[in-house]
Formats: C-alpha cells, sequence, structure tokens
C-alpha cells in the first residue's frame, strides 16, 4: 500500500481510499488534523454529501 506524502495534502485536492474501513470510496479532503499520537487524519467529503473521517495513510491523492 502506498502512502501519499503529507507535504502534497490539502483541502480542496481529490482523493481514493484504498485501506481501513472506507476502502474504495473517494472525495474530497476536507478537516486535516495531527492527533496526540502523531497520526494524521483527515474528513473525505464524497459527491454525494457524505462525510467520513480517515488515516492519511489510507488514501492516495488523484490528479
Amino acid at each position: 500500500m502506498k502512502s501519499s506524502p503529507t507535504s502534497q495534502l490539502k483541502d480542496g485536492v481529490q482523493c481514493e481510499v484504498v485501506g481501513g474501513t472506507h476502502k474504495g470510496k473517494n472525495g474530497t479532503v476536507r478537516d486535516i488534523n495531527t492527533s496526540k499520537t502523531g497520526h494524521v487524519t483527515i474528513t473525505v467529503v464524497q459527491p454525494n454529501g457524505e462525510r467520513f473521517k480517515t488515516l492519511a495513510k489510507n488514501v492516495i491523492l488523484q490528479k
């Protein structure tokens, strides 16, 4: 599994989830946070308006 560099991760970028509970879903990155333990979490907004949170290591960025 590829992990995306967090330097390219920013609000409004399209992404696809390739691991974890939401595997296979895609959408727009919103609300990037770093947890107390150092893991980067993001909120992904799907085209239908549904939102979910996932770890940044579980997504790949789309062009």
